[in-house]
């Protein structure tokens, strides 16, 4: 069932664009408006595509974009999905699925987060190196379709760590504070309580967040290469750095840093 809705949501896609696209973008809260940088070909809604879900959450303009970035073809969803919205995690991870079918040839991932690594400030660019995932359900849960991918794909190598070397000395180039990190995923939608942070913490985070890990899952499912960078929204380590947080708060901190986060992407862009 799953492969037959990915197909007929190329089949329709294919109706609008002939657009051949390279790389997957997932424009999260931190890389919006990267959406303007593209030379568009094709910009289709998610509410017209069969089998997509519609993105509810502030600042996501929920539309799919073809076109050129940096002199590279490629696809770029402006909003995201999450499974705190009430959707599936298959649901979730539907497009990237599309994507790879599209032709991508490997997705970049971006987000906002909380860090829990005392070492990182607001505002730090963090290239993901690895995962912790605390979310209650697997978007490969269920019956494996082997045109898909393995029943057991193995999550060694799940992040490109010669692209994270080369965003780290673009970073440097251009005296940006970055570091590599780990990312650890939960549900959502309440940010943590301080004792949640303090286990992060101590679990290996370096940073926290409600999205990613369930399409880099899929990514690797896929085996679709996978680029992830995180602009850290808020200090929430140690404890007593902690403040109250609103979502203005995290969109209005994304908002301000995230030229650096589009000069970093194009930059990447360029030099694959």
């Amino acid at each position: 069932m799953l492969y037959e809705q990915i197909q007929e949501s190329i089949a329709f896609l294919k109706t609008k664009t002939r657009f051949e696209p390279e790389f997957g973008i997932i424009l999260g809260t931190g890389l919006g408006n990267l959406s303007e940088e593209i030379e568009v070909d094709t910009v289709i809604d998610y509410k017209d595509i069969p089998h997509f879900p519609i993105s509810t959450v502030q600042s996501h303009k929920g539309q799919l974009i073809f076109g050129k970035l940096a002199g590279r073809a490629v696809v770029a969803m402006a909003g995201r999905f999450h499974y705190y919205e009430g959707y599936s995690m298959k649901q979730v991870t539907f497009p990237v699925r599309v994507m790879k079918f599209l032709g991508i040839k490997r997705l970049i991932v971006s987000n906002v987060s909380g860090s829990t690594n005392a070492d990182y400030e607001a505002g730090d660019i963090i290239f993901i190196k690895d995962h912790i995932n605390l979310q209650p359900e697997n978007p490969l849960r269920g019956i494996n379709d082997e045109r898909l991918g393995p029943r057991f794909p193995d999550m060694l190598d799940t992040y490109d760590r010669s692209l994270n070397a080369k965003a780290l000395a673009i970073a440097k180039l251009h005296d940006i504070r970055a570091h590599e990190g780990v990312y650890l995923a939960l549900q959502g939608p309440n940010l943590e309580t301080p004792a949640e942070y303090d286990f992060v913490n101590k679990a290996g985070g370096d940073v926290v967040g409600m999205s990613t890990v369930p399409e880099v899952i899929v990514a690797r499912h896929m085996d679709l290469p996978v680029f992830v960078v995180s602009v850290v929204s808020n200090k929430c380590f140690p404890i007593e750095a902690i403040t109250k947080t609103t979502v203005e708060d995290v969109i209005a901190l994304a908002k301000e840093f995230e030229p650096k986060m589009r000069l970093i992407v194009r930059e990447i862009l360029k030099g694959l």
